[in-house]
């Protein structure tokens, strides 16, 4: 049984490919102009570095406002029809944007692309179309290709810009935002039933437990601060590449890849050692430090070498932080409050994506280039002074399975399970284990047979 529970079925995995392949696509749409804006921006009438900012970042403030909402929405009304119609808001504002002539119509374009926000609508599907069992794995394919979308973004984005411009990148993403409709209706399989999964939806009941968790709030205001820093930086990277390294746009691309190649092989050991050595607390810090480090290498120097980097130590820290904070949300929270927890910090990481761009935007417009990372710096100095103060997380696992009959005790009494809570009208056990220490075995007996 432990196997079984181990290996997605066929259904799971084509729906956890299709969802992944849908959130990719948004995802595309959303970040691929962004090594390249800062240099589109400068030609439109009546831009400064202000509205660059508001144009880049204000996506965040719709999706975060909308991306509840419409995840409620789709408990009312069925999880495709609000998806599909997000997607339809999506390829509107793409094509708005793609179509207008100046900053002005970017910004209302790019806020209508934030209002498409089937994020949870779309975690709500895959949970629908998975087994309790199987359900992190396919919540982790779909972050996976969060992922590879941000990083073949910043590659892509500049290729694309020599190809077809600023204008011809939004309106292939409504392309991509219509293909994500097909994808939807032709190999997302139905759900024999929707209902509320509280590991992956926000429960409104749960919302002032949530709220009230200092260390969950120092999570939040961690993706906060790393979306802020990203767009921020990403004002006046493109900037400097052209004017002080020397890199025409459309060489830019040749940058992005090693750096972000060389980031993942850097990154990779420190989420071993924070895992499987029980250190993610000095880890996560030290990244937060490194990020640092990176804003003021940036901050000093301004030549290609110095540049190149110090972009290798901003991504290394950016991946690592951005694969830690999730992990880290789902260890603190309580087992049943998961799905609230990640609802405000998907909120607290596109409100961050939005301060990020207008007031980096802002700084930028004041105190030049050097304003912009300034800004990024002092946030990250507050992250840091917060992060410090954080407990050591406990290495713990969210684990979930189908139960009848079984008390929180019986299941606490099992070797490495830490939390129990049960949820009778689901019948369904919300757990936290420790994996190394958990006797599976035992813990699979009491488990409805699958």
């Amino acid at each position: 049984m432990s196997e079984f529970r181990e290996k997605l079925g066929s259904q799971e995995r084509q729906a956890g490919i299709s969802l992944a392949l849908i959130y990719a696509f948004r995802m595309l749409g959303l970040f691929m102009i962004l090594p390249v804006f800062a240099l589109y921006a400068e030609e439109l009438p009546e831009t400064t570095p202000m509205l660059t900012g508001l144009a880049l970042g204000i996506y965040g403030l719709t999706q975060a406002i909308l991306q509840i909402p419409f995840g409620m929405l789709s408990d009312k009304v069925g999880r495709k029809p609000v998806i599909a119609a997000g997607l339809l808001i999506f390829a509107a504002g793409s094509l708005l944007a793609a179509s207008a002539d100046g900053i002005y119509g970017i910004i209302a374009g790019r806020a209508l692309q934030g209002a498409g926000a089937i994020a949870a609508a779309l975690m709500a599907l895959a949970a629908d179309l998975s087994r309790e069992e199987h359900r992190m794995r396919m919540m982790a394919l779909i972050g996976m290709s969060i992922g590879v979308a941000f990083a073949v973004s910043m590659v892509l984005g500049p290729i694309l810009n020599e190809w077809i411009g600023v204008s011809g990148i939004f309106a292939g993403t409504a392309v991509l935002a219509v293909i994500g409709i097909g994808i939807l209706y032709l190999f997302v399989p139905n759900p024999p039933e929707s209902h509320f999964h509280r590991d992956a939806e926000l429960q409104t009941s749960s919302l002032k437990n949530v709220l009230k968790s200092p260390d969950l709030l120092r999570l939040d205001a961690g993706i906060f601060t790393l979306h802020f820093v990203l767009m921020a930086v990403f004002l006046v990277i493109p900037l400097e590449l052209r004017d002080d390294a020397g890199l025409a746009a459309a060489q830019h691309w040749q940058l992005y890849l090693p750096v972000f190649v060389v980031s993942v092989v850097l990154m990779v050991p420190f989420i071993l050692l924070a895992e499987r050595k029980d250190l993610m607390k000095p880890v996560f810090v030290g990244a937060i430090a490194g990020l640092m480090v990176a804003v003021i290498g940036l901050l000093s120097g301004r030549d290609l070498v110095t540049i190149t980097v110090f972009m290798v130590f901003f991504f290394t820290a950016f991946n690592l932080l951005e694969a830690s904070l999730p992990s880290l949300v789902a260890k603190t929270a309580p087992a049943d409050q998961k799905g609230t927890a990640m609802g405000v910090y998907s909120s607290s990481q596109f409100m961050g994506a939005f301060a990020g761009g207008a007031a980096g935007g802002l700084a930028h417009n004041h105190w030049g280039i050097d304003g912009a990372y300034s800004a990024a710096l002092a946030m990250l100095l507050i992250w840091l002074l917060i992060a410090i103060f954080m407990k050591k997380p406990r290495n713990l696992s969210t684990y979930l399975m189908k139960v009848t009959g079984v008390s929180p005790q019986q299941l606490l009494a099992v070797r490495g399970v830490a939390e129990a809570a049960i949820i009778e009208a689901e019948g369904v056990a919300y757990l936290k284990v420790e994996k190394r220490i958990l006797d599976e075995e035992t813990l699979l007996s009491y488990a409805e047979p699958l």
